[in-house]
């Protein structure tokens, strides 16, 4: 594939359209509550989840042994590098519990429609290799501005300063980025037609992907602001009438 591919993802516009998504403005400034935060929660456990099952299959489908390690260096750092207790979805549990949050508030919830719709997209995407590669990159690229605003959001209503599942991302992400990196370089030999359209269905898959996720926050600003924070308001007022 050209090394042009990875300027061209990184300038893309559904990519910059997802780390921009307008719900990240609402966690920062929008009135917020912890049952707010806990849907966003909830929401986000179902691809953090699947996350290294999609690495894995994507390893099986995967040819070359170049892309292949890159992605296995990703799948060992979300697995805990070693340790199970160091896993993502290890440490996100015990992150968001010991912050207050019950761990049936955001643990095995029922998906939104547009998240039940991402998964399976990942799921489809992890059985051919260009399409699961794209992906991949579209994942890496996007995954620490999202990280950041469920940080942003939960450190706001609970006056917790440090989230032990937002640091190991800040620390974990640039050899993330690097190993994605990687497996847009390795095909340097190829042929100039057969390099053109492997990279063409790359972007393809980013693109496919920055949608859902674009799709996703969609409908967390539905549920978190358009609709739950209406319904919190007008509790907040029966409870202040009352008193």
């Amino acid at each position: 594939m050209s090394q042009s591919i990875t300027r061209e993802l990184l300038e893309n516009s559904l990519r910059n359209d997802l780390v921009k998504h307008p719900f990240f403005e609402a966690v920062k400034k929008e009135p917020l509550s912890k049952e707010q935060v806990a849907i966003f929660l909830s929401q986000w456990w179902h691809p953090l989840h699947y996350f290294p099952t999609f690495l894995s299959r994507l390893i099986s489908v995967t040819p070359k042994l170049e892309d292949k390690t890159a992605i296995s260096k990703i799948l060992w750092q979300e697995l805990g590098e070693g340790d199970v207790e160091r896993a993502h979805e290890r440490i996100y549990i015990s992150t968001m519990v010991d912050v207050g949050f019950a761990r049936e508030q955001f643990v095995d919830v029922e998906p939104f429609p547009a998240t039940a719709k991402l998964i399976e997209r990942y799921a489809v995407a992890s059985g051919e290799a260009l399409q699961g590669l794209g992906f991949l990159y579209g994942t890496e690229v996007a995954d620490y501005p999202m990280v950041s605003g469920i940080g942003r959001a939960v450190k706001r209503v609970t006056g917790v300063k440090e989230l032990p599942w937002v640091t190991i991302h800040a620390l974990q992400e640039p050899e993330h980025v690097r190993s994605a990196n990687a497996t847009l370089k390795s095909g340097k030999a190829e042929k100039k037609g057969k390099a053109t359209e492997d990279s063409a269905a790359v972007v393809r898959g980013a693109e496919e992907m920055w949608t859902l996720w674009i799709a996703f926050f969609s409908a967390l600003e539905q549920a978190m602001f358009r609709e739950a924070a209406p319904q919190a308001a007008k509790v907040a007022r029966k409870v202040r009438a009352a008193g």
